[in-house]
């Protein structure tokens, strides 16, 4: 599909977008299929902003089925996970994923945090318009933990973003190299950065969090993106309730009691 690097857009068509979408789907999966198609959908739709009057061959394209992923840290695999991070000696790269579990936020929020975003005295990160997905201001709460890595960050910090980068944009791009280093050392398999903003959700969950709640501090849209967490079959609920249980038979001195009476 190399050649679609130099088509002038009206020789692109809607057969061309079906053909692209289906091999995309065989070659990578559905996932990204539909995203590439998305993606150019919005590229047809700026284009004729911009005074391009022709068809977006993108609108109308039937998108693969995909299956919600419920994919998260559970309690044993979040013990390897941070035990990975503390070996990670890329301090920005570590901060950064650190920070993506604590707030639960969008990697490319993440990615472009600016200091001018962080209110200190609320405690609280600020997401603009412009970047927020709901298109309108999103404002994240800030545990202790999170404002801890963030006041280390800004001691030694000579950079408009928390997590300056290399590239173009000033800022951190997507470390894909840097997550296969870190889940490789936690021994973790089929986990994405995506799923770090899952796994917060899921212990809110797990802690008694209603969904109304879950939706507002992930900066959800409509409480259909919130759903999945209801439906979570959670160990750490019945950790928590085993762990509970134990300790009122420890208590009550009945610990013995449902051995068999040794």
């Amino acid at each position: 599909m190399h050649s679609w690097r130099v088509r002038k857009i009206s020789a692109i068509h809607k057969v061309d977008v079906i053909k692209l979408h289906q091999h995309i789907g065989r070659s990578n999966g559905h996932y990204s299929a539909n995203r590439v198609i998305e993606l150019l959908r919005s590229m047809f739709n700026k284009a004729k902003e911009w005074g391009w009057a022709g068809e977006n061959p993108a609108e109308k394209i039937t998108a693969f089925h995909e299956e919600k992923r419920e994919r998260f840290l559970d309690a044993e695999e979040l013990k390897a996970f941070f035990d990975a991070l503390k070996q990670e000696l890329n301090v920005v790269i570590r901060d950064y994923i650190l920070l993506s579990l604590l707030t639960g936020a969008r990697r490319r929020n993440v990615q472009s945090m600016r200091w001018d975003e962080i209110d200190w005295n609320q405690a609280t990160w600020i997401i603009p318009t412009e970047k927020a997905k709901s298109k309108k201001p999103n404002r994240v709460v800030l545990s202790p933990v999170a404002l801890t890595v963030l006041e280390t960050r800004k001691l030694a910090s000579t950079s408009e973003w928390v997590f300056p980068g290399r590239g173009k944009s000033g800022h951190l791009e997507e470390p894909k190299k840097a997550w296969r280093r870190i889940v490789k050392a936690a021994n973790i398999t089929d986990l994405r950065l995506h799923d770090l903003r899952r796994t917060l959700g899921s212990w809110q969950a797990a802690t008694g969090a209603s969904l109304p709640i879950i939706g507002k501090s992930l900066g959800h849209t409509s409480l259909e993106a919130t759903q999945i967490y209801a439906r979570l079959d959670l160990d750490p609920v019945r950790a928590s309730g085993n762990k509970a249980t134990d300790a009122m038979l420890l208590a009550g001195g009945v610990a013995g009691l449902l051995g068999g009476g040794k």
